[in-house]
C-alpha cells in the first residue's frame, strides 16, 4: 500500500496556528476527525497523549510523528500538520517541530498498512524531502513529493541475511529496535543505524520489533558472529538470547539521534557483557546500560512506582468494598453487634481481610520483581507478608521490598561463577531459596520490630493530631498533590495515605482526595468565568476538566500547567491547600483511595462537609488563576 493512500488531501493542513504542544496534537486530531478517520476523537487524543508520556515523538531535525493503535481509530491515516515559524514540541535535539504527521493506526491494522507507515518514517529522515515539504505551497505538492520518494516494492521489509553474505574481513554488529506502538520509532531507529552503520563501512543486520510482529528476526548464526549487540528500545524484547555477548542497551531515540556513537560503542566492546537472568560480568568496567544516565533517585522512584502501580487495585477495589460495608452501619460486620448484616460481613472480609491483606505483600513483590527481574517476586512476596503481619505496615513493605530486590541481584553476582551445569536451578531452588531464607532473617530480627515502634509511633501521632496540627497536615498535603500534579511530589502524598489506610487512620486520604480533585475543577471554573483569558482550546479542556475533576484526575489540569506554570501552579496549590485543610477541620475519613465524587457517600463525618472542602478550594483556585491570567489577544 502507497503512502498516499492513507495520506490525503483532506488530512493535510499546511498552516498550523497552534503554539504548544497539546494544542498541536489536539489540532491535528481534529483534522483526522473531521475527515471521517476516527470513531472517538476523545479516545485517540488520550492515547496520543500516553504515547507521548513514555516519550516524546519529537524525533529532531525538525518533525514530530505522534502516533497511537487504537480502536478509537476507523481506518489508517496520517494527517499532515506545518508549522513554518516552529512549535516547542519537546523534540530530542531541543529544536522547534516544524512538520507534523499524526499516524493514526486501528487495533487491528494490517502488515500492508504498518509497512506504508513505516516506509514513512524512512522517508522522513532524508534532508532533502523535509527542505522540500517546507517549500511545498499546495497539499497537491505534499502528495506528489512523498509518492516520488514512496517505492512499495523497493522498500518492503524484508527478513535479511548479511552474516551469510558479508565478508569475514568487516565487523558485524546486529542490533533490535522497538517503541512501544511499533509504529515509527521503531523504524526510524533502524533506518538511522543501518544509514551510520553503511557510511562507517560496518556490516549490521537490525531486528524491529513493530506492531506487525519481529521483522528481519536475529538468527543464533546472527548474535554469534557479531561483536556486540544493539538494543534501542522502549518496552521489553527477547533478552536471554544475547547470554554471553556485549549488549548496549538504550532508549529507542538514541539509535535516531546517535547511531554512529553506538555503533562505535559496539565496535570497541564498550557495554557489560549480558547474562540471563539479568546477571552482568564485571570484565566490563562499564555500568549496566539500564541505568546509565539515571540517578539513584530516578532508579528508586521507578522501582517504588513499579510496586505502587501493582499494589493499588488492592487498595481501590479492598477499599470502595469495606466502604460499601459500612452502609449498613458502621459495626454491622460484627456478628456480636445488634446491627450484623452478612453482606456487611462478606464485604469487610473480601475487603479488608483478603484485598488490604494482600496491599504491603504485592507491594514488597515487584519493588523486588522490578529491581530483579521474576527471581526477586517471592523473596519480596514473602518479606512484604512479614512486615504486614508484624505490625510494620507499609513502611516495613518498602523496605522488605527493596532489601529483597538488591539481595537476589547480589545472589545473582554471586552465583555467577558456578558451573554451567548448574544453571537451570538457579531460578527454581538457588534464588527463591537463599532469597526467602535471608531476606526473612533479616525482616525477623532486624528490620519488623524497630518499625513496627515507628509505625505506631506515626499512627499514635496522627491519631492524637489537635484540631490546629491536623489543619497544617491537610495543607501540606493540599500542596504536595498539586505541585507537581501527578509527579513524584503528587505520587508520595498519595502513598502517605494509602500507606495509612492500612493502618486504621482514614483522614490524610480524605484530605489528599478532596486536594487532588481541586486543580482540573479549579481550571474549569476559571475557564468558564474569565473566558475571555483563554483560548478556544483551552476552554474546551475546561468543561471536560469537570468531569476530570469529579473523578479524582488531577492530571486533567497539566495542559494548563505546562502552558502557564508561573501563574497555573501557584493557583491551583492555593485551593488545594485549602480543600485539604478544610477536609481535615472537618474530621473527614476516606477509606476509599479513589473514585472522586462518586464514594463521597462513603465517607466518614459527611459527605455534605467533604463536598463542601472540595467546592471551596475549587473556587479559590479558580478565581485566583482568573485573577492571574491576561487576556488573550
Amino acid at each position: 500500500m502507497r503512502i498516499t493512500k492513507l495520506l490525503t488531501k483532506d488530512t493535510i493542513h499546511l498552516s498550523l496556528t497552534s503554539s504548544t504542544k497539546p494544542d498541536t496534537i489536539e489540532e491535528l486530531v481534529t483534522v483526522l476527525n473531521d475527515a471521517g478517520k476516527l470513531s472517538d476523537k476523545e479516545t485517540f487524543q488520550d492515547e496520543i497523549l500516553n504515547r507521548e508520556k513514555q516519550s516524546t515523538t519529537g524525533v529532531g531535525d525538525g518533525v514530530a510523528i505522534p502516533h497511537a493503535k487504537t480502536k478509537a481509530v476507523k481506518e489508517a491515516a496520517i494527517a499532515f500538520g506545518r508549522s513554518i515559524e516552529g512549535i516547542d514540541y519537546e523534540a530530542l535535539d531541543g529544536q522547534p517541530s516544524h512538520l507534523f504527521f499524526m499516524i493514526a493506526a486501528p487495533e487491528g491494522a494490517n502488515d500492508t498498512h504498518l509497512q506504508a507507515l513505516a516506509r514513512l518514517s524512512t522517508i522522513l529522515m532524508r534532508k532533502e524531502i523535509r527542505q522540500q515539504l517546507l517549500e511545498a505551497k499546495t497539499e497537491e505538492e505534499i502528495l506528489s513529493i512523498i509518492d516520488h520518494y514512496d517505492d512499495s516494492d523497493d522498500n518492503e521489509e524484508k527478513d535479511e541475511e548479511p552474516s551469510e553474505n558479508t565478508s569475514d574481513d568487516q565487523p558485524f554488529v546486529v542490533a533490535v529496535t522497538a517503541c512501544p506502538t511499533g509504529i515509527a520509532h521503531t523504524y526510524m531507529s533502524a533506518d538511522s543505524l543501518k544509514f551510520k552503520a553503511d557510511e562507517m563501512g560496518v556490516d549490521i543486520k537490525v531486528e524491529t520489533n513493530g506492531s506487525g510482529g519481529a521483522k528481519n528476526v536475529l538468527t543464533e548464526k546472527d548474535i554469534q558472529k557479531a561483536v556486540a549487540v544493539i538494543v534501542a528500545a522502549d518496552t521489553n524484547v527477547a533478552m536471554d538470547r544475547f547470554d554471553g555477548k556485549h549488549v548496549i542497551e538504550v532508549p529507542v531515540a538514541e539509535g535516531i539521534r546517535k547511531p554512529e556513537e553506538l555503533i562505535n560503542r559496539a565496535l570497541n566492546q564498550d557495554a557489560s557483557i549480558y547474562k540471563d537472568n539479568n546477571n552482568t560480568s564485571t570484565d566490563n568496567p562499564s555500568e549496566n546500560d539500564e541505568h546509565k544516565g539515571k540517578s539513584v533517585g530516578a532508579t528508586i522512584y521507578k522501582h517504588l512506582m513499579s510496586g505502587v502501580s501493582n499494589m493499588l487495585p488492592f487498595v481501590i477495589g479492598g477499599g470502595i468494598l469495606i466502604a460499601l460495608g459500612f452502609l449498613f452501619g458502621v459495626n454491622a460486620h460484627d456478628p456480636s453487634d445488634p446491627s450484623y448484616s452478612v453482606i456487611a460481613d462478606a464485604l469487610n472480609t473480601i475487603g479488608g481481610g483478603n484485598a488490604f491483606g494482600l496491599m504491603i505483600p504485592v507491594l514488597a513483590g515487584f519493588i523486588a520483581m522490578s529491581i530483579a527481574d521474576r527471581p526477586g517476586l517471592a523473596p519480596g512476596m514473602v518479606g512484604g507478608l512479614m512486615a504486614a503481619n508484624s505490625d510494620a505496615g507499609f513502611l516495613g513493605g518498602l523496605v522488605a521490598g527493596f532489601l529483597a530486590g538488591y539481595l537476589v541481584v547480589g545472589l545473582k553476582k554471586l552465583f555467577a561463577s558456578l558451573p554451567s551445569s548448574l544453571e537451570g536451578i538457579k531460578t527454581i531452588l538457588l534464588y527463591p531459596l537463599f532469597g526467602i531464607a535471608i531476606t526473612g532473617f533479616i525482616m525477623f530480627f532486624v528490620v519488623n520490630k524497630p518499625l513496627s515502634l515507628l509505625n505506631t509511633a506515626i499512627s499514635d501521632w496522627l491519631t492524637g493530631l489537635g484540631t490546629g496540627n491536623a489543619i497544617f497536615l491537610g495543607v501540606i498535603l493540599g500542596l504536595m498533590m498539586a505541585v507537581d500534579m501527578g509527579g513524584p511530589v503528587n505520587k508520595a502524598a498519595y502513598l502517605f495515605g494509602t500507606g495509612l489506610i492500612a493502618s486504621g487512620i482514614h483522614e490524610p486520604m480524605a484530605a489528599i482526595m478532596a486536594a487532588g480533585m481541586v486543580p482540573p475543577l479549579g481550571t474549569a471554573i476559571a475557564t468558564t468565568l474569565f473566558g475571555k483569558k483563554f483560548n478556544q482550546q483551552e476552554r474546551e479542556a475546561g468543561r471536560v476538566n469537570y468531569i476530570m475533576g469529579l473523578s479524582f484526575i488531577t492530571e486533567g489540569a497539566i495542559p494548563f500547567a505546562a502552558a502557564d506554570p508561573l501563574r497555573v501552579i501557584p493557583s491551583m496549590m492555593a485551593g488545594s491547600a485549602v480543600a485539604g485543610g478544610l477536609s481535615m477541620m472537618f474530621h473527614i475519613g476516606l477509606q476509599a483511595p479513589h473514585g472522586g465524587i462518586f464514594v463521597f457517600p462513603l465517607v466518614e463525618g459527611g459527605w455534605l462537609l467533604y463536598l463542601l472542602a472540595v467546592v471551596i478550594g475549587s473556587v479559590v483556585s479558580g478565581i485566583l488563576l482568573g485573577l492571574l491570567k491576561k487576556e488573550v489577544k
